[in-house]
């Protein structure tokens, strides 16, 4: 069996092109540095944390395991050699986790297991007796045995217990049954100084002792030969980087098991049911190998990924979990809907949780495309807080939504003060990303919808351009920016990782075209920036024009049925100023620093009344904390209010209004012509750079630097642009009904 592999960096906005395979700049010299904030274990947010871990000791040698998940089958991970430790699993653990128990630990030498000094510790059998011996301590009886890369231990545990190993997925085995690329490159003697440092001739010891980085760049980079493979390389050196080149000789002086004959007699021996799944790419062990170590293994089943190098799981994972899941636990028919005209038109909605705005865009055009289509049923894949206004609404979320892993908690973890690096924060959510899509599919296999509505939901546009077999409806795309952009600090290596996203994003849409039945900007075309996607790509706004269709801007609301103060118990003497900060925690900072001009603010204006929303994410408590002003309760004026479901009401009647750099909340100041403030996030590259360029063609709001506007110049702004008549460009009020009539003809 053969399947057609893609390449899989981390997902993207606006959809995907290879410029070829470019070379990372600096790459030498930034290698220790280049595993980011999310490479270092533990620092990561994971799609999903273990429900038990704990430490077994074996003569003298702790190994940490960790589990996840009930019920059968039980699946056990494990840990190739000593390079990498168990995150290495992060793209299926999720996943199998909500079909059965996981099970995974850390090789010696690696994570949090001990790297015992003798030799003899780290050979195979010693890690095929720490498997038996996890699996004694969470009492799972029984597994599917499931490695990467393995040297003989899995063969070990299937062959001389068998009534522990239900079945064995061989991914790329390192069994000497073919020969290894390296051999026919060389001949590299591994102990003997090197005569050069091309290629693999960096396999050698006394190399590994003088640059280990340097080694595992150029390991890592065989590893994931698919275009567009930088977030893996930086993950996998980072775990390399957890353990040091005399550990890992430990382990390549210990005894192994995939000598031919040793692999040939294993092989022999095992009488599970056997998957060896090969990447036809593979430059560490060759394309050949799995076919070998099928042949020897009785019944065993090969399926090849086309176009996949040695690590398909981290690879292509969205192909590798559903082979390793028709493998252990395959799921029944998928259950569907009978067609006919007595059933309703059935859609599937999945909005982006980070921020609001996705939210109250979504439940705009919906109720327009019900207008369109009497009848239309709607489920909402979402989370939390975009949950909160959809219940409020009265929209059917789909029970589904509780297995989705927290977008919005991970940008909260990725921001200090108010700075986000939102590029590096999206590549650093491809696990949850990952884990999400699955959700996803599983969802779509099991219930028959007519259409697919993504609004920024970057996993499911990534994975269905990477698996475009898995499409089963009607697909529409919605957004409201196109294009990665660096940030001027990020410096060469950021400028090469934002283009080489958008050129893979491009190449996705000349190679599938079909997968997108209909992409929607959410605006008008003067609103793409102007910029280049990258060095030899195209302008964005011009290939935008091309492959988008506009809808101007939604609001979710007609400006001119609003406006009315009284009914929101504001008065008419008062100057209403409305600070909030949208549906994630990242605003606080903002709050406390607005909170502390207040006092000066009051002197300038005396008719001043602020109003603090702290929104879905923010305990008001922390408000009047450290940062605020003292006797925060006993200030006139001033007030503190929890989440506010039609807040839109309250910014059309406000006289000004302090906000983040968000585009939803600025747009509706925009369209109700209210004066504002606004602080885009530092290194958010969406807030200044596309927001910023959309507000300036509306000539809108009053852009503010938070690294230099304390109390008193924030309390001077605020009296200068409070009540101020400003002269905006009118934004049209149809944009829902827009987008919906472009959805309709899709059902």
């Amino acid at each position: 069996m053969t399947i057609r592999a893609q390449s899989t960096a981390s997902p993207g906005p606006g959809g995907s092109g290879d410029a070829g395979r470019r070379e990372v700049a600096g790459r030498g010299e930034h290698v220790a540095a280049r595993g980011g904030r999310g490479a270092a274990r533990g620092e990561q947010t994971r799609a999903r944390y273990p429900d038990a871990e704990g430490y077994l000791e074996r003569d003298g040698v702790r190994v940490f395991y960790e589990t996840y998940g009930t019920g059968e089958p039980v699946i056990l991970l494990l840990p190739t050699w000593e390079i990498v430790h168990s995150r290495a699993w992060k793209g299926q653990i999720p996943y199998f986790a909500r079909h059965g128990r996981v099970i995974t630990f850390d090789r010696r030498g690696n994570g949090r297991s001990d790297r015992p000094r003798e030799t003899g510790a780290y050979d195979r059998r010693a890690t095929a007796d720490d498997a038996r011996a996890v699996l004694d301590r969470v009492g799972a009886r029984q597994a599917v045995v499931v490695s990467w890369c393995g040297a003989g231990e899995d063969l070990l545990l299937a062959a001389e217990h068998p009534e522990r190993v239900s079945g064995l997925v061989l991914i790329a085995p390192d069994l000497l049954l073919t020969a290894d690329p390296a051999d026919e490159a060389g001949p590299f003697p591994f102990d003997e100084e090197p005569a050069t440092l091309a290629g693999w001739a960096k396999w050698n010891r006394h190399y590994w002792l003088r640059d280990w980085p340097g080694f595992l760049d150029f390991f890592f980079s065989e590893t994931f030969t698919e275009p567009h493979s930088t977030k893996q390389i930086e993950d996998a050196i980072g775990w390399g980087l957890e353990t040091g080149p005399e550990i890992i000789l430990r382990g390549m002086d210990a005894a192994w098991l995939n000598d031919p004959d040793t692999a040939l007699r294993l092989c022999a021996r095992v009488r599970c049911p056997t998957l060896v799944l090969q990447g036809s790419a593979d430059a560490v062990v060759g394309a050949a190998r799995g076919a070998a170590v099928a042949a020897a293994i009785p019944n065993a089943r090969l399926v090849t990924l086309e176009g996949s190098g040695h690590a398909p799981h981290l690879r292509d994972p969205v192909a590798a979990n559903l082979v390793i899941r028709d493998f252990a636990c395959p799921p029944g028919p998928p259950r569907r809907w009978r067609r006919g005209r007595s059933r309703p038109k059935r859609a599937l909605y999945i909005s982006s949780p980070i921020g609001l705005g996705h939210a109250l865009r979504d439940v705009a055009i919906a109720g327009e495309l019900r207008a369109l289509h009497p009848g239309l049923e709607i489920d909402w894949l979402a989370q939390h807080p975009v949950t909160r206004v959809l219940e409020a609404r009265g929209e059917r979320v789909h029970p589904a939504s509780a297995y989705l892993a927290s977008e919005s908690g991970h940008i909260e973890s990725e921001s200090a003060g108010h700075d986000l690096h939102s590029f590096q924060a999206i590549r650093r959510m491809d696990e949850i990303l990952l884990a999400n899509f699955m959700v996803f599919h599983d969802l779509a296999r099991e219930e028959d919808y007519d259409l697919w509505i993504g609004d920024e939901s970057w996993e499911l546009d990534y994975y269905l351009h990477e698996n475009p077999e898995l499409k089963s409806a009607g697909y529409a795309w919605l957004t409201d920016f196109v294009g990665w952009l660096p940030m001027a600090d990020g410096g060469e290596h950021e400028a090469y990782l934002t283009a080489d996203c958008n050129a893979e994003m491009i190449e996705h849409i000349a190679r599938f075209p079909r997968v997108r039945d209909r992409a929607i900007f959410v605006g008008d075309p003067d609103d793409v920036v102007p910029d280049s996607f990258g060095p030899g790509l195209p302008s964005i706004r011009a290939w935008t024009e091309q492959h988008y269709d506009f809808a101007g801007y939604v609001t979710g609301f007609d400006p001119r049925q609003l406006g009315d103060r009284a009914s929101l118990g504001y008065g008419e003497n008062e100057r209403i100023c409305i600070v909030t900060v949208g549906g994630s925690s990242v605003g606080a900072p903002l709050l406390r620093r607005v909170i502390a001009a207040f006092p000066q603010a009051k002197e300038q204006v005396p008719d001043l009344r602020m109003i603090i929303v702290a929104g879905p994410r923010i305990d008001p408590a922390i408000l009047s904390g450290l940062d605020g002003p003292p006797g925060l309760g006993e200030l006139d004026g001033l007030e503190i209010r929890r989440y506010v479901p039609d807040l839109y009401r309250h910014l059309a009647v406000c006289d000004l209004a302090v906000v983040q750099g968000g585009l939803t909340t600025t747009m509706e100041l925009t369209a109700n012509r209210r004066p504002f403030l606004y602080f885009p996030l530092g290194h958010h590259f969406e807030q200044t750079i596309h927001v910023r360029h959309r507000l300036g063609r509306y000539r809108a709001g009053r852009c503010m630097d938070y690294e230099t506007s304390g109390p008193a110049e924030i309390a001077a702004a605020i009296a200068t642009e409070i009540g101020r008549e400003v002269g905006y460009r009118p934004v049209a009020p149809d944009g829902a009904a827009r987008a919906a009539a472009l959805l309709a003809d899709l059902l």
